[in-house]
Order: C-alpha cells, then sequence, then structure tokens
C-alpha cells in the first residue's frame, strides 16, 4: 500500500507540474510572430514556435502578420478643375516588421488607411477630369508608388493597390454619355464616306478604262443584249443577232 500511495503520488506532482508548465508555455504559429518583452522593453521578434517563460517580468505578445485587405470606400475628392469625384480604393498589405508596426506606431492598420486616403486626394487633386478618363490604367501605377514611399516607416508592405471605382456626378454621367454615343455615330458616317469614296474611286477608274477602249462600252451593250460578237478587221465588233429555230 505504501508504493501505491507514493506511485499515485508521483503521479499528482507530474500533473501538478505539467499544468504549471502548461500556463507559461506559449506557441506561435507559422502565421505568427511573438513580441517579447521584459519588464516592458521589447526584447526581440521570436518566429514560430513553442516557447516556455517563467519570469513574472516576462511577455510574449503574438500578432498576425497574415495578408490583409482593407476597402477604402467612395472618398469625396475634388480634381484639378473643380469636379467632385467619388474614388474607391482596394488594398492588400502585410506586416514585415512587427516591431515597428506595434510598437512604433500606435495603430497600423489606421495609419495605412489615412495614407492611402491621402494618396487618392493628392493624385486625384493634381488631375483635370479628361485626364482621369485618359490614365485610368495609369493611376493605380501613381497610387502604387506614392502609398510605398510613406509605409517604410509603418514596418509593412504593400502587396497590391487599385482604384476600384470613380464615380462621376449625374450631370456628367449625361455629359459622357452623349459623348460616347456622338463618337459611335462619327464612326458611323465616317464608314458611309469611305464607302462612298470607294464607289467613287471605282467609277473614276472604270471611266479611265472606257475612255482609253472605246470598244468596251459596245461591248458591254451588247453582252447585255444576248447577241453574237463577230469581231472584224481593224477591230469592228458586229453584231450577229441568232436566229430563232422553227
Amino acid at each position: 500500500m505504501p508504493i501505491l500511495k507514493l506511485f499515485i503520488g508521483s503521479i499528482v506532482a507530474w500533473i501538478g507540474i505539467l499544468y504549471v508548465l502548461s500556463k507559461y508555455t506559449i506557441i506561435i504559429y507559422e502565421f505568427q510572430r511573438g513580441l517579447k518583452y521584459r519588464k516592458g522593453k521589447f526584447v526581440c521578434v521570436l518566429k514560430a514556435g513553442k516557447y516556455w517563460v517563467f519570469s513574472r517580468s516576462t511577455t510574449i505578445n503574438k500578432i498576425d502578420i497574415r495578408p490583409k485587405f482593407i476597402s477604402v470606400p467612395g472618398q469625396e475628392v475634388l480634381s484639378s478643375d473643380n469636379v467632385t469625384l467619388k474614388v474607391s480604393v482596394t488594398a492588400c498589405y502585410e506586416i514585415t516588421d512587427p516591431n515597428l508596426a506595434v510598437n512604433k506606431i500606435e495603430n497600423y492598420s489606421d495609419a495605412f488607411y489615412a495614407i492611402v486616403q491621402l494618396a487618392i486626394r493628392d493624385i486625384i487633386g493634381s488631375m483635370k477630369i479628361d485626364e482621369i478618363l485618359e490614365q485610368r490604367v495609369a493611376l493605380n501605377q501613381k497610387l502604387m508608388e506614392l502609398t510605398v514611399s510613406k509605409v517604410g516607416d509603418l514596418g509593412i508592405k504593400i502587396k497590391l493597390i487599385g482604384i476600384k471605382d470613380i464615380m462621376f456626378p449625374g450631370e456628367l454621367k449625361k455629359i459622357f454619355a452623349k459623348v460616347v454615343e456622338a463618337q459611335k455615330e462619327g464612326l458611323a458616317a465616317l464608314e458611309r464616306a469611305r464607302g462612298e469614296s470607294a464607289a467613287l474611286r471605282n467609277l473614276a477608274n472604270a471611266s479611265k478604262v472606257l475612255e482609253d477602249n472605246p470598244v468596251l462600252m459596245q461591248l458591254r451593250a451588247l453582252q447585255s443584249t444576248g447577241n453574237t460578237l463577230v469581231i472584224g478587221v481593224g477591230g469592228n465588233v458586229v453584231p450577229v443577232k441568232e436566229k430563232k429555230e422553227g
């Protein structure tokens, strides 16, 4: 019996030890990084793994480093020619330096959001409506360049960013619709003019050929009547009517 009690006691002791150790065990997953602090001071960034913390003065805060998507809904922006537009943007970023992202900035996500807003205003505010319509593809490149230059101190990296939509006032939409309609009508008129020009060129060419070869006109006329043609000496064309049988 004493041996049995000793055995049971040792098991209980080990369970207690494991329980205590589990309270001081921290697991950092692959998509996380750990920020280790000792007495409130930042020590280092911990990668994925299992860590034991036995000191009450040491803490480890975990941060998710997976890419994050944000959507900046329609922002009212004034173009350089004083037209109010609504511009929406989609962006994706990931944390590359947890120390900067957490310890140097109060809220890196809000800071990035504000940078995107200011970048939109800077870009659209320096362009006219015509330029915005003509350079919609180039706007994304400008937005990327401007935001990349400003997020370095946030400890994050932009993976993608682009203008999702540009909304114009109702009056401008009607004007744009009329412009597109006029462009289509102009293209149709141009095609008609090209067809008429081609027809005129063909007539001019035919007239020139007939002028240089008068016999061709006789041949064409006789061909349309169904007569048999006999070409005599000197190139004269003599029609011979076909006899009807019976």
